[in-house]
């Protein structure tokens, strides 16, 4: 006489704890999208108002648009600056870390960048205006007699240092221990056995990183160059301590003509605004909001693509 089991006769039961957490995670998940849907909509509702509203009624009298445009200008100007700054400097922090440096020094660095990503953004704030851009003025003044010619560093050069060029400098030290940290955890689960190959074919530490190390984690790299970023175009504090904010649209990055990123119009002007005004200002919030998710939709997108390539 045979007996079969239920694991044998196809028919597994699911025990309550696999069910519970099942549906933990699911509901979690819903969550997540419901909470989600849930901002997105109350910020559509809010701006409403400033979106139907006639243009001179707007704040500066130009209508939603124009009122809009230079500080999502100035918010994609300074995060794209402190990206191009920070992405290649981090990664080398990271590969030195995680292949170059002794063990005891590695896990020293490793625990300073990681306090680094810790440190408040208002202390980066003050840091960034009251010992960076003015010791960043000689520098400026130096560019405008020197490279005056160049669009980006025509004069006058500002005499307080808090330039669009300062502020995403200071965004570029806050991110860089973000994307640093991160890129330096996937370079460290690189399979061993790869690194061993291309060193036994003969291949530089140099050409095993760029080989083996770097195509194994640029999908990696990608998402926390992306975090960082998301981090740059959210900042306030830091920002709005460092940058004298005078409006318009400049590509100049040395004088006094900054324009303002949308949080830091948001943080200056949101105390005192009321009626059309804080519709106005929601607006920008609601902006800074669909910029986010786009810009984490495209690096989904990215790296689903980079997996797929490398596979």
């Amino acid at each position: 006489m045979t007996t079969t089991t239920p694991a044998l006769s196809g028919g597994r039961r699911r025990r309550p704890g696999d069910k519970i957490f099942s549906g933990t995670a699911t509901a979690s998940a819903v969550l997540i999208l419901l909470i989600l849907a849930g901002v997105g909509l109350f910020l559509l509702a809010e701006a409403y108002p400033a979106i139907v509203a006639p243009a001179d009624e707007i704040s500066g009298g130009r209508g939603l648009v124009l009122y809009l445009w230079p500080i999502l200008f100035g918010t994609v100007l300074t995060s794209v600056i402190a990206m191009v700054l920070a992405v290649p400097v981090a990664v080398g922090i990271a590969l030195f870390i995680s292949h170059y440096a002794p063990r005891r020094l590695s896990q020293a660095l490793g625990y300073v960048v990681d306090l680094l990503a810790a440190i408040p953004s208002i202390v980066y704030g003050f840091w960034g205006v009251q010992v960076f851009a003015l010791a960043l003025v000689p520098l400026y003044q130096w560019l405008a007699e020197n490279l005056g010619w160049v669009p980006l560093f025509a004069g006058p050069a500002s005499t307080t240092g808090r330039t669009i060029l300062t502020a995403s400098l200071v965004l570029a030290v806050m991110i860089l221990p973000i994307i640093s940290a991160l890129s330096r955890e996937v370079f460290l689960q690189t399979p061993r056995l790869h690194e061993e190959a291309a060193m036994a074919l003969g291949a530089t530490r140099w050409e095993m990183i760029k080989y083996a190390v770097i195509p194994y984690g640029r999908s990696g790299v990608i998402s926390a160059s992306m975090l960082g970023l998301g981090r740059a175009l959210g900042e306030t504090m830091a920002v709005t301590l460092v940058l004298s904010v005078s409006g318009g649209v400049s590509f100049n990055l040395i004088n006094t003509g900054n324009p303002a990123t949308i949080a830091a119009d948001i943080a200056l002007n949101f105390p005192e605004a009321t009626g059309l005004r804080l519709s106005t200002l929601i607006a920008a919030g609601l902006l800074l909001f669909v910029l986010t998710f786009a810009v984490n939709f495209a690096a989904r997108a990215l790296v689903t693509r980079q997996k797929g390539g490398s596979t």
